[in-house]
């Protein structure tokens, strides 16, 4: 998946498309210029239509088709079009499009029509990425985005839960420092929570709540429960309302986490069909972290050295230079927050699972740094080695890696 760095040919006919949600902005020109007048043209098959028509009068040749890749904006009129004109939709970061905005002179002033002047830019210069040599890539990301959007559910769902049972047995649901807590994503906490619903908040019996745990609950932790729960104030007034409303947040919590689950399938499906599958033989990180690096990540050709790959996930500090100054500041969080999040999760999961990140993890905490700080650390060397195996393809060893920093640190 590299770029393709080859200028187009003055009679190349180029259109360049700023995606919109109802509308997207066109340009259609060659060498000479505009060859027809800017068009907004629908999201839909009139507006692809009313595009064919348009390249119709320009001969049959195959147009070069500069789309750029916001968000999921683009989606729809990519694949149309590289169904119509296979080979032909090359995709373009908004970074990008700011980029060569800055160097047409309009870096503080965007408009459509500026990105479609931008993305021209580019294309004739032979920039940009085929979309069917990622489109892989495309698919990984998408279902990551959904599985992190899921997540996000889940956690409101449960302080939502907690929420609802604190209502109906006041401490009962306890957070954590003030006893023993209550995971609700737990068989415990599921069972807890069902007899809750079914009982209106009241004590039930022994054999009611290990009846309702949908997976192993002893019968000493469901004791521990009771008993907790017989120590409880009365449910409120309201109780039987309360009861239907926890009842509901309960089925609607259960059927989340099923689609979690099924998309967990998909996202390790997706991760196998791209480059980012060599991840998964880093120490700790599975499937999950690593799709959900790679999808933004990939194509790993874009970053010219590791060290460009990890300022893009927003974790290197800010630096000013000029002349003898030289100063560094705090993270700068440019780039995606789940980009940044999928890399401190790879760095998470090597200390705790990979030697030689246990003995940096140990040697930066001695040096007085917190437990963020040494995370953020360890980042930069996992971000340096995740993309070494995403260039070579080559499975991690453990004792190379610990050879290679010996020889480096000699």
């Amino acid at each position: 998946m590299s770029v393709l760095g080859i200028a187009l040919d003055r009679s190349t006919v180029i259109v360049a498309v700023d995606p919109g949600k109802a509308f997207n902005r066109v340009w259609i020109s060659d060498g000479s210029g505009m060859l027809a007048d800017p068009m907004s043209l629908a999201v839909s098959r009139e507006g692809v239509s009313q595009l064919e028509l348009a390249l119709n009068k320009h001969g049959p040749d195959a147009p070069v088709i500069a789309i750029e890749a916001t968000g999921s904006l683009h989606r729809p009129w990519v694949t149309e079009l590289e169904r119509r004109h296979p080979g032909s939709v090359r995709l373009f970061a908004p970074s990008e499009t700011k980029s060569a905005r800055i160097q047409l002179g309009s870096g503080r002033f965007k408009t459509d029509d500026r990105d479609c002047a931008a993305l021209t830019y580019l294309a004739r210069q032979g920039g940009g990425r085929r979309y069917r040599e990622q489109s892989s890539v495309e698919a990984l990301r998408a279902a990551v985005r959904h599985r992190r959007g899921l997540v996000a559910d889940r956690k409101v769902a449960q302080q939502r839960l907690h929420d609802q049972l604190n209502a109906l047995c006041p401490g009962l649901s306890a957070p954590a420092g003030h006893g023993r807590c209550l995971a609700v994503e737990t068989p415990t906490g599921l069972a807890v929570l069902a007899c809750a619903a079914a009982f209106s908040g009241r004590v039930p019996q022994l054999r009611s709540l290990m009846c309702r745990a949908p997976g192993r609950l002893t019968a000493t932790t469901a004791e521990y429960w009771l008993q907790r729960w017989r120590t409880c104030l009365p449910p409120p007034a309201d109780a039987d309302q309360r009861a239907r409303w926890l009842a509901r947040d309960l089925d609607r919590y259960r059927r989340l986490r099923d689609d979690i689950e099924a998309i967990d399938l998909e996202v390790m499906a997706s991760l196998a069909d791209t480059d980012g599958q060599i991840l998964t033989t880093l120490p700790g990180v599975a499937s999950i972290r690593a799709a959900a690096f790679a999808a933004h990540s990939l194509p790993v050709e874009r970053f010219p050295d590791a060290e460009h790959l990890y300022s893009a996930t927003g974790l290197a500090p800010a630096l000013y230079q000029s002349a003898t100054l030289n100063r560094r500041g705090h993270i700068s969080r440019q780039g995606l927050a789940e980009h940044r999040d999928a890399l401190m999760g790879i760095a998470w999961g090597l200390s705790q699972c990979s030697p030689s990140f246990v003995e940096r993890h140990a040697e930066l905490r001695a040096r007085g740094m917190a437990p963020i700080q040494a995370r953020v650390a360890l980042a930069r060397h996992a971000c340096r080695l995740a993309f070494r195996l995403l260039r070579t393809q080559q499975p991690f060893d453990e004792q190379r890696y610990r050879r290679g920093r010996l020889g480096r640190e000699r």
